[in-house]
């Protein structure tokens, strides 16, 4: 990594991925390559957030496809280490934001915010970048990573950029191509979070209400959580007021999909971000 950062100059942005990059991955370091000088992306499955090694076994992987997409998207250097080089030795240091992490993903996944906090950490001191490129498809984890760049010191801004779905609206993925039989069931949970999205739009406030319409969507042993949170805190809100968002996860078949809409109440005005919809079928599809 130090290589790789001795060969960035000027502004430099930061797109860490783990690979089978997909339009919600491009969308990041095409907004790195327009606003930074020069563009890295990284390129790394952190076992460290797996909660069970079967998922890390079956994550999808295409280096060669990876690298091809990331350069026509203007990535000036992809950055792909090893496990060698990312922790030389068993890492006895864990970066742990306490709270914000411990919720949500952290209830249901033990030591997953953690371990995405601990790599997210180990890059940014690596890599030195001047900006993070971060999805809001996964609002906690953009909630840790923020937190921790304040906490620590790290002189970086973070950047959160919109979600992105598939052309019905299925949050998009990696994990997507794996669903098989149960991608038409999986998309439920998104149907849930456009109708509370929707109630929002009409003038409802109520976390119980905004939550339940997510629930009733979804088939009965497969929801995880539907939870109105307070945007930079993860904190349950009990109406959305302010920066708000409601995430939800659920799992369908061998895939846990998470998911949210961001909620807008302010005196400016009200507004419910879907994330920004394909218009063709994902290119994850064509690389089966």
């Amino acid at each position: 990594m130090a290589e790789a950062r001795a060969r960035a100059a000027g502004v430099v942005g930061l797109v860490p991925t783990m690979g089978f990059l997909h339009e919600g991955h491009l969308s990041l370091m095409e907004r790195s390559a327009t606003e930074c000088d020069q563009t890295m992306a990284t390129l790394y499955v952190n076992p460290l957030q797996f909660d069970d090694p079967a998922d890390l076994a079956r994550y999808p992987a295409d280096h060669d496809r990876d690298l091809a997409l990331a350069e026509a998207c203007g990535v000036d250097l992809m950055v792909v280490p090893g496990a060698e080089e990312m922790f030389p030795n068993p890492p006895l240091t864990w970066v742990t934001v306490e709270g914000i992490g411990e919720r949500l993903e952290g209830e249901y996944r033990p030591g997953h915010m953690t371990g995405v906090a601990t790599v997210v950490t180990r890059l940014l001191a690596g890599l030195q970048p001047h900006r993070a490129y971060f999805g809001r498809k996964d609002a906690q984890q953009l909630a840790v990573i923020t937190r921790l760049v304040q906490d620590l010191g790290f002189p970086v801004d973070v950047v959160g950029c919109p979600l992105v779905r598939e052309v019905d609206g299925l949050a998009l993925s990696s994990r997507n191509v794996l669903l098989g039989e149960c991608r038409a069931e999986a998309l439920a949970l998104s149907r849930g979070l456009m109708r509370a999205a929707d109630r929002f739009d009409q003038g409802e406030r109520s976390a119980t209400v905004l939550e339940a319409a997510v629930r009733d969507a979804v088939p009965d042993g497969a929801m995880d959580y539907a939870r109105l949170c307070e945007v930079s805190t993860m904190t349950r809100a009990t109406v959305a007021g302010g920066e708000t968002v409601l995430v939800a996860a659920a799992r369908f078949g061998p895939v846990r999909i998470i998911d949210n809409v961001f909620l807008v109440a302010d005196h400016h005005g009200a507004s419910a971000d879907r994330g920004i919809r394909l218009g063709r079928p994902s290119l994850i599809y064509g690389s089966e």
